[in-house]
């Protein structure tokens, strides 16, 4: 037996000697090898626990018998200035002799399959399926959207969610520590920090106005139905104009209808711009009683109370919802992930007997070509695509570090990512419907009545609502609709922001764990009061058109090339055929799409969409240069992050320049899965065997054989008398029997025993 180590590493307690023992007197069919590889390190191939899932060796040198002892090598690569110091130097997965430890337990771990299922389903599916989807069909020519939505989801949005996931649950760690894959970029995970730090903190004010609007519902009659408010004006403007229409007529405020043969030049062209100028009662609801919405960004005004009440309620719920973390969020999942569903199917049950239903409809499907020439369109694709399955949010590697190792997390990314497009396209169907049945009441077209932006749910949807029978019923099962919908990617992206730090900090986690969450809700909820102010709505639409949109897209491009250009994407395909058991298929179009597909769509969307930039606006009111500006530091404010890091690590290493960027380039010794049972190391000899290639750090590096026989002899029965002697000698202990691990003693108890076999 060739031990090639320092005696240094042979410490710790006697719970090792026993483990040895354990382990090297016992059965065959108690044995299973785990082949490895790893670039860079010698090989070790250990006996996995009982009931474990093994794979076989497939080199040569790796199937001759080891019958042997001293043909079995115990080699060990040290790592620059030893290992670290842990509390017990064999792992407890190892001492059970259980495979239930496949996960890192103080991290915690989904309770079945179906929480992960539902909990990614409902971070996914959110408030954008339902209002900014529609909307960018209505924006973007109907139906003609779809096509490169569904081209975006196929070679963008897939393959970014399936590395996201993969590398998420292979790893199980958050966004930042995962980028132990590659720590020179280590800023893209602070990227995805800052980034859920917006989201989170804006996504709640829309679930604010959606609790405000269901208080509002609990009346016999909804208060947005009239014009006969005190904060309506007089441009309010609620009319049945629809056989007015039909006649090419004009319907005034006073409710006459006015053709235009009956009327002079001048008399008709005040009508119409009269017309133009009218607001419908839920118009003035949203904006001049629940917002109380200034002339512009650079007036704030003061706090909207009611607003502000609201806000709390919801961040108490979002507290108390994460308050045993993803224990009582998996719960939760049911809900927020299902009833949406059913409120969906009853209201396009009820849509679909309603007046102009298929006019919306058919506005909806018809795809107008022309707008496939441009480049906006293509455009809002992508960046829808991104913000529905919340790529690059975090919020999916969060989840995924919950899992099982062996998950099948290539058949869940599949099955949520179509799940979550078809959501937003069944969706079309209850909100054009409603929209359909408004432009009829109305005698409109149907592109005249929707809204920009969230106007589409918190304006058309409930004046349409206000014209149907039980009106305050269908008013409070939408916007519960909308708040189960968006909770659900709330709940995600506050956990996203609280794994990140917990990563970061560990003895944050246990009791100290809701002290943390406390803050981060805390700190989002005061950064959130700026957007329920009098111009708050301004902020709001300056965070979401910056946020989320260019840097997630340099986020994802970037995640995605270092992925697959410096770790490899043929390395990371290994990687998580070791994990499923088989290559996602298929494995060629993963690869290419990858290193080259999805990071030259990005790269050129950005590029038109830079060249097309015209500033922001909201309704009629076009931001100032300065608001621009700020807009423009939002986006690269996690941007900017990737070089930062990058310059202070590589600062912080020492060596040449060259050596320095091939260090940080280098997964580091602890990237890998958490779980010391399924971490592997490779011999030279055995360089060309398949899977992960894991660290041989703390308290995850464990003493095996790379004895790789299915065959192998049992070594109870083996003469040791012709070992070999130790290639370096250990010093007797003469301090303390527990102080260290005496490998001589553990030589000669193996001879008595062998011995007393005889």
């Amino acid at each position: 037996m060739v031990i090639e180590t320092s005696d240094t590493v042979w410490t710790k307690t006697k719970q090792l000697s026993s483990y040895v023992s354990s382990r090297v007197f016992h059965s065959p069919s108690d044995v299973g090898e785990v082949p490895t590889r790893l670039q860079g390190h010698q090989a070790i191939v250990r006996p996995a626990p009982r009931e474990s899932k093994m794979s076989e060796c497939s080199v040569g040198s790796c199937n001759s018998s080891a019958q042997l002892i001293k043909d079995q090598c115990y080699s060990l690569e040290v790592p620059e200035g030893g290992f670290p110091k842990n509390e017990s130097f064999v792992s407890e997965d190892y001492l059970s002799d259980s495979s239930e430890g496949d996960d890192d337990s103080s991290r915690g771990t989904w309770d079945n399959p179906i929480e992960f299922l539902l909990s990614c389903l409902s971070f996914a599916v959110g408030l954008g399926n339902i209002w900014r989807f529609p909307y960018l069909c209505y924006r973007n020519g109907g139906g003609a959207f779809l096509i490169p939505y569904v081209i975006s989801l196929i070679f963008m949005g897939l393959p970014v969610f399936l590395f996201e996931m993969s590398a998420g649950q292979f790893s199980s760690e958050g966004p930042i520590s995962i980028w132990k894959i590659c720590p020179l970029f280590q800023g893209i995970g602070y990227g995805m920090c800052i980034l859920s730090l917006y989201i989170g903190t804006y996504y709640n004010i829309i679930l604010s106005w959606a609790f405000f609007y269901i208080f509002s519902s609990f009346s016999t009659s909804l208060p947005w139905a009239s014009c006969g408010n005190w904060w309506n004006s007089e441009a309010c403007r609620r009319v049945d104009s629809t056989n007015c229409t039909a006649h090419f007529g004009l319907m005034t405020s006073a409710g006459d209808c006015v053709l235009q043969k009956d009327v002079t030049i001048d008399v008709w062209r005040n009508i119409t711009e009269e017309l133009n100028q009218s607001k419908m009662p839920s118009d003035e609801f949203f904006h001049n009683f629940m917002l109380d919405i200034s002339k512009g960004i650079h007036d704030l005004g003061a706090i909207r109370w009611e607003l502000a009440i609201c806000l709390l309620l919801a961040w108490v719920i979002v507290y108390f919802a994460l308050w045993n973390g993803i224990k009582s969020f998996g719960k939760l999942v049911y809900f927020t992930s299902l009833f949406p569903y059913l409120i969906l199917v009853i209201l396009l049950i009820r849509a679909a007997t309603l007046p102009g239903y298929m006019d919306g409809i058919t506005f909806y499907l018809t795809p107008k070509w022309e707008k496939l020439l441009e480049i906006n369109v293509w455009a809002d694709a992508c960046i829808q695509i991104f913000f529905s399955l919340g790529v690059t949010w975090g919020g999916m590697i969060t989840l995924a570090s919950y899992n099982k190792f062996e998950n099948n997390v290539f058949r869940d990314a599949v099955i949520v990512g179509i799940g979550n497009c078809l959501t937003s396209f069944f969706a079309g169907f209850v909100i054009f419907g409603i929209i359909g049945y408004m432009a009829h009441e109305l005698g409109v077209k149907v592109e005249d009545v929707a809204a920009q932006g969230a106007g589409l749910a918190f304006i058309a949807y409930p004046e349409a609502v206000s014209r149907m029978p039980l009106s305050p019923v269908w008013s409070i099962l939408f916007f519960v609709m909308l708040l189960s919908l968006g909770f659900g990617t709330q709940f995600s992206t506050t956990e996203t922001v609280v794994t990140i730090i917990l990563d970061e900090f560990p003895h944050l986690r246990g009791k100290n764990r809701r002290w943390l969450l406390l803050g981060v809700c805390a700190f989002m909820y005061c950064a959130g009061l700026f957007m329920i102010t009098e111009g708050g709505m301004y902020v709001l639409q300056l965070v979401d058109n910056h946020s989320a949109t260019y840097s997630a897209l340099i986020l994802g491009c970037s995640e995605v090339c270092v992925m697959a250009w410096i770790y490899g994407a043929d390395r990371f395909l290994e990687d998580m055929k070791f994990m499923l058991g088989f290559y996602p298929y298929p494995r060629f179009f993963w690869k290419w799409a990858w290193k080259v597909i999805s990071p030259s769509i990005v790269v050129l969307i950005l590029v038109f969409t830079w060249v097309d930039y015209d500033g922001n606006s909201y309704g009629e009111y076009d931001f100032p240069a300065w608001a621009n500006a700020l807009g423009w530091m939002i986006t690269f404010s996690s941007v900017i992050l990737i070089p930062i890091v990058a310059i202070i690590k590589i600062c912080n290493e020492e060596g040449t320049f060259t050596a320095r960027i091939q260090k940080l380039t280098q997964p580091t010794y602890d990237w890998g899965p958490a779980s010391p049972q399924h971490r592997r190391l490779p011999t030279a000899d055995c360089s060309g065997l398949g899977g992960y290639s894991g660290p041989i750090q703390g308290s995850n590096m464990t003493l095996v054989t790379n004895a790789s026989n299915p065959n192998i002899k049992d070594i109870k029965d083996t003469n040791f008398s012709h070992l070999e002697p130790l290639n370096e000698d250990f010093e007797e202990d003469t301090s303390s029997e527990d102080d260290g691990l005496n490998m001589r003693a553990i030589r000669e108890e193996a001879k008595l025993k062998s011995n007393s076999k005889k």
